[in-house]
């Protein structure tokens, strides 16, 4: 068996969340392979709404195993905030969920790191979300990381002496913090790890090739998006890890050659949070109706997305560098009412027409070209099937997949799991 894996081919806030629930039951098992809590993949269905930040989107459905992995960051504080109220809500979460040893910690101090290095950069911050992903991703790569195993040997130790290079650091961007307010946020976060060890502790790259072997299927769940990874995305405003598909391989202790099918996820049209480039972003009306019309604020932070028209540039170097082999276009249904829909095709910089994404992005540098299309003037959010698309939703679909060369299999009319749209391949 081959594992298949669901990513974001834009800047994240595509709707992993939803079409992960949708595609669960084909599955064994789903397992998240990088992130931290800065994810926020929200799911709709019987009438409630669920916001998800660390724990996979498959732990809805029949009884699959749920993994968090190895290349994910942890909060013990927010994950027990998550599971107690997913458990208020009546899922059985130990039952489902197993959490990788090697999984780092995001301890109270990577936060205040994050924030005294947001502070630190003025007007050049990137715009993070404050949870301490990216000091605690520092950590681990500069080998003074805690992992979640460290819990089960000598932990104290280990604590302590991570406590101390972070005061530090502190100390030299004069934001070293309150003795009892940091001592207070230690309880309960020593509080939370209690918790955490509740639940099922595992060596998950030993448990998913095993399951493998024995003929299981498994879906990995990426987060954020491509646009978003700290190698291929628009850095230095991006995430912390590789969200790229080669992400899932290291992040859950997977070969290259087991990979299977490759699921990218982009909307209509296009969205970023926080700082950094955005070339097709739309600074008037129309990207306000865009943004309220498809309610583009963070599932976690509540903050305002930017919005803009879809950037086929961006997109076809998505495809290419995660080797996507089927497309999942969410959203549609937030253009039904444009007179018209336009598509970046190319870049113009210095008079120079470009089709390939550029080493920078810089947005006073870059002109979107475009080409327009009709829109198709129809509510498709109660629509059962394909045949229902109106012609010249029909016609953006076939546009997209000549453009892009890669077919489009699921369409998504709305937020709910029953309005998604499978088509014929």
């Amino acid at each position: 068996m081959k594992v298949d894996v669901l990513l974001g081919l834009q800047w994240g806030d595509e709707g992993k969340g939803k079409v992960v629930d949708v595609l669960t039951p084909r599955y064994d098992a789903v397992a998240r392979f990088q992130g931290g809590p800065n994810a926020g993949h929200t799911l709709e269905f019987e009438g409630k709404k669920y916001v998800l930040r660390s724990i996979p989107s498959g732990i809805f459905q029949n009884g699959q195993t749920n993994i968090i992995g190895n290349g994910v960051v942890l909060d013990p504080v927010l994950f027990r905030e998550e599971a107690e109220a997913l458990e208020a809500s009546g899922v059985d979460l130990r039952k489902v969920l197993k959490i990788s040893k090697k999984a780092h910690l995001i301890m109270p101090t990577h936060r205040l790191l994050d924030a005294a290095n947001e502070k630190a950069k003025g007007a050049s911050k990137i715009g993070t979300t404050g949870k301490g992903i990216g000091p605690t991703y520092t950590d681990k790569i500069s080998r003074n990381g805690l992992r979640l195993g460290d819990t089960l040997h000598d932990f104290d130790r280990k604590y302590a002496a991570a406590k101390a290079r972070h005061l530090s650091r502190l100390t030299m961007l004069d934001a070293a913090p309150d003795a009892a307010a940091l001592a207070a946020l230690e309880q309960k976060w020593m509080d939370a790890i209690e918790y955490i060890k509740s639940y099922e502790l595992i060596d998950s790259e030993h448990v998913i090739n095993t399951m493998l072997r024995e003929g299981k299927s498994i879906l990995c769940e990426g987060a954020q998006g491509t646009l978003l990874d700290v190698d291929f995305g628009s850095y230095p405003f991006v995430t912390s890890s590789n969200t790229v598909c080669a992400g899932a391989c290291t992040g859950l202790g997977i070969a290259p050659n087991k990979i299977g099918e490759v699921f990218g996820i982009f909307k209509a049209y296009c969205t970023r949070v926080g700082s950094g480039p955005f070339p097709t972003e739309l600074h008037d009306e129309t990207g306000a109706r865009i943004r309220d019309l498809g309610h583009e604020y963070g599932a976690v932070t509540g903050r305002e997305r930017r919005c803009g028209w879809i950037d086929l540039v961006a997109l076809k170097y998505a495809i290419m560098i995660n080797g996507v082999t089927q497309l999942i276009m969410m959203k549609s249904d937030v253009l039904d009412d444009f007179d018209e829909i336009k598509a970046c095709v190319a870049y113009e910089i210095n008079g120079e027409r470009i089709e390939q994404f550029p080493f920078s992005v810089e947005e006073d540098e870059i002109t979107p070209v475009y080409v327009t299309l009709p829109g198709w003037k129809t509510d498709m959010t109660r629509m059962q099937s394909e045949s229902e698309f109106p012609k010249n939703f029909k016609d953006y679909i076939d546009f997209l997949e000549k453009e892009l060369e890669t077919p489009i299999t699921i369409v998504s009319i709305g937020p709910d799991r029953s309005q998604t749209i499978e088509r014929k391949k």
